[in-house]
């Protein structure tokens, strides 16, 4: 799987342990920004890392910002793209199975980074259930 990653400046730091935590994991990324804590606007890097999933150049995305809300409003924005703001291990889970979610959204000033990496494992080893699901989400995606 190759992932894609993006943050603002409120999600950076959280990026970098999701980024090591990812080396560990042997799961291939490409980080699409930001570089520092310097700041910056999360829409441009929601937007960069939505529109890197939605060309199939990566396979799922995961964005950063401060509370992970912006940033995942920014990725919704582009079509293909469902982004889930997860803030428990269930969230991610269940974006996974019941909404086939291809990116995940986590706030960089809301959520510990021990509870971060156990959210981004849980969706990257969750699969999509299909059956009822899958009617919901071709809905989702005809909008």
């Amino acid at each position: 799987m190759l992932l894609a990653i993006a943050s603002d400046h409120g999600g950076y730091e959280l990026k970098e342990t999701i980024k090591e935590h990812l080396r560990e994991r042997g799961v291939k990324f490409v980080d699409l920004g930001t570089n520092n804590t310097d700041s910056v606007d999360y829409p441009v890097y929601g937007k960069a890392c939505a529109e890197t999933v939605a060309a199939g150049k990566a396979e799922r995305g995961i964005v950063c910002c401060g509370t992970g809300i912006g940033i995942s409003i920014a990725a919704n924005k582009v079509k293909g793209i469902r982004c889930g703001l997860c803030t428990s291990v269930e969230m991610a889970t269940l974006t996974r199975q019941h909404n086939n979610a291809n990116m995940l959204a986590l706030g960089g000033r809301t959520t510990d980074p021990k509870l971060a990496l156990e959210i981004v494992d849980a969706f990257l080893d969750t699969e999509f259930e299909g059956g009822r699901h899958k009617r919901r989400t071709d809905m989702l995606d005809e909008m």
